[in-house]
């Protein structure tokens, strides 16, 4: 007879189960935060949970649980019955501040959160399901509204800053002198690069639509005078010949021939030693650990006609295939990555 112990039970629990299907509490809890503009309010000094009822035009039902959860979140501070910002909350939430990222808050709460309740329908059809569902254009209406578009720009300059900062620091821009940012956007990376590198002059290539978005933009941080808007369509037109080419948050919104087309197309517009630079959410070459990115690529599932995003591995051999030699991968942020190759 064996005198062997039995192995002990595995024990397992719901908690973290629980926890991921209920994660859209915390992000609504926030989102509904940000779309009343209760950050800005509190920047201006704390208020009771009576004061922001008025001030948010709120019944009060339920105000208090928010404002409360937002401090168990560690997004709002509370002394006796005053709220108070955060630190995170008062920097990066205030409309009143450059570091506010409130605008892609707002575009998640107006765009994503709706469209991501169709997550199912779209891996079903692999179709998008914001209203671009039966557009051959992804971006066409959205385009097409001018404060759609202005807070879709500004949503995008709220995602990016933080990585743009990186780039400027990690990549060696004292080799080259000129930059174009294709898709700029409103112009988040080229801002950034100008401000920390006083030799470089960019320009941002976008639709005709982001110019004056741009430049209201450019204006406001004192640099239109080296910053140049560029209008055009990346895959009719010509990409302006520059030193550096970025990418940033651009080939994941496409299919697969429509990235090498863009790549080539980089290729053929860089001087000879010219760089390019891509970033996006690179899902790490095992597919285990960056969730952002993974959860990035079903976001093109459900707001794209045909994008994913792709491994670091992927965009190093795509790279490779258009000519490009001396490509190295660099982990920006936990969820962001560049790949850089010199033509």
């Amino acid at each position: 007879m064996s005198t062997k112990a039995p192995a002990q039970a595995t024990l397992v629990n719901p908690g973290k189960i629980l926890q991921t299907a209920l994660a859209f509490w915390h992000s609504k809890a926030l989102l509904s935060a940000a779309e009343l503009d209760l950050f800005t309010i509190l920047a201006q000094r704390p208020h009771t949970a009576a004061e922001l009822n008025g001030k948010l035009k709120l019944n009060g039902r339920g105000s208090r649980d928010l404002f409360d959860a937002l401090v168990s979140m560690d997004l709002l501070q509370r002394d006796g019955d005053q709220y108070r910002n955060s630190p995170d909350s008062d920097y990066f939430l205030d409309a009143a501040k450059p570091s506010y990222i409130g605008g892609f808050l707002q575009m998640t709460n107006a765009r994503l959160y709706p469209t991501w309740g169709a997550l199912t329908q779209a891996l079903r059809t692999g179709k998008p399901q914001n209203e671009s569902a039966n557009a051959e254009d992804t971006f066409a209406e959205l385009y097409a509204d001018k404060d759609r578009l202005k807070q879709f720009l500004s949503a995008m300059t709220g995602i990016s800053t933080p990585i743009a900062q990186v780039i400027a620091e990690k990549f060696n821009w004292s080799k080259y002198k000129t930059f174009t940012d294709v898709g700029t956007a409103q112009g988040a990376l080229p801002i950034e690069l100008v401000r920390r590198h006083e030799h470089l002059h960019g320009v941002g290539f976008d639709l005709p639509q982001c110019e004056p978005i741009f430049d209201e933009y450019a204006r406001a941080n004192n640099q239109q005078a080296r910053l140049k808007f560029a209008c055009g369509d990346f895959f009719k037109d010509d990409i302006p010949s520059s030193d550096v080419i970025t990418l940033g948050h651009i080939l994941h919104d496409w299919d697969m021939n429509q990235k090498t087309l863009l790549i080539e197309k980089v290729y053929k517009a860089l001087p000879a030693g010219g760089s390019i630079l891509i970033y996006d959410a690179m899902i790490d070459p095992e597919r285990k650990h960056n969730t952002f990115g993974l959860l990035m690529s079903l976001n093109m599932l459900v707001e794209t006609q045909g994008g994913f995003d792709y491994t670091s591995d992927d965009c190093a051999s795509w790279l490779s295939a258009a000519g490009f030699n001396q490509i190295e991968v660099t982990q920006l942020t936990p969820g962001h990555s560049m790949c850089t190759g010199i033509k």
